[in-house]
């Protein structure tokens, strides 16, 4: 059975494809403007502290050099060099989707607001939220079994677009009923969905759908797969687990 959907932190914008969608932190902000305001009532009931003289001991300065953290210490070495060298390579035997998806790896703004489904908004959604790039990989297994990767780096200079990226797929998931769900270990909120009622119209297959949403850093990561055929809980968790084990 499916866990009960935890009431959003924030709220619902552009949706991707009738499943994703941005969101702003606005119950954070208003949070942070509640506090500071505390803090100035607080200061100014306090008696004034006076200030410390001006002369202090002098500190020696330590000699040397500081050596710059490594690869493995400094998470950022990594993401700011090729972000597609951190997506999860295809399997063997795989092949092209019959569909353009980005250009070498590569998808601009524009392109990428167009997988939503009010591509202007998305567009503008975006450019609040501080993007700045997305790399994705994609494949198809079978004629009719796809998978697409998507990460998107913001830069995080006043907001939090990674964090509020994947929760804006989380929170879409959650609400289409024939989801199941199960965190992905290691991500703190992330999670995966394998969708267990197909989406049906006139003249066409069926079409079974699994997706995983989680965040890392400045990096969101969002999985899609989708096929004729019910997609397990093993291959769209295996997936998002290689993949977070990546950034």
């Amino acid at each position: 059975m499916p866990e009960a959907p935890e009431a959003p932190r924030h709220v619902p914008r552009a949706r991707r494809r009738g499943r994703t969608a941005l969101l702003v932190a606005t119950a954070a902000a208003l949070g942070a403007v509640a506090g500071t305001c505390t803090g100035y009532l607080v200061q100014a009931d306090r008696t004034p502290t006076p200030l410390p003289p001006l002369s202090q001991p002098v500190v020696k300065q330590a000699k040397g050099q500081v050596e710059p953290l490594s690869a493995a210490q400094d998470p950022r070495v990594r993401t700011d060099g090729d972000l597609r060298k951190l997506l999860v390579p295809r399997p063997s035997g795989a092949r092209d989707l019959p569909y353009r998806l980005g250009d070498d790896g590569w998808m601009n703004l524009a392109e990428y607001a167009g997988t939503y489904d009010k591509p202007g908004k998305a567009f503008s959604d975006q450019l609040t939220s501080e993007f700045r790039r997305v790399a994705v990989a994609s494949w198809r297994t079978t004629d009719t079994h796809t998978v697409e990767i998507h990460l998107v780096q913001f830069r995080q200079e006043e907001r939090m677009g990674a964090e509020d990226q994947a929760d804006g797929g989380m929170y879409w998931a959650e609400r289409d009923s024939g989801n199941r769900s199960w965190p992905i270990p290691g991500t703190g909120e992330g999670r995966v969905y394998v969708d267990s009622t197909p989406e049906r119209e006139p003249g066409y297959l069926p079409v079974y759908s699994a997706e995983a949403h989680a965040w890392r850093g400045d990096i969101a990561m969002d999985i899609y797969i989708c096929d004729t055929k019910p997609i397990s809980k093993k291959e769209i968790m295996g997936l998002a687990e290689r993949q977070v084990g990546r950034l």
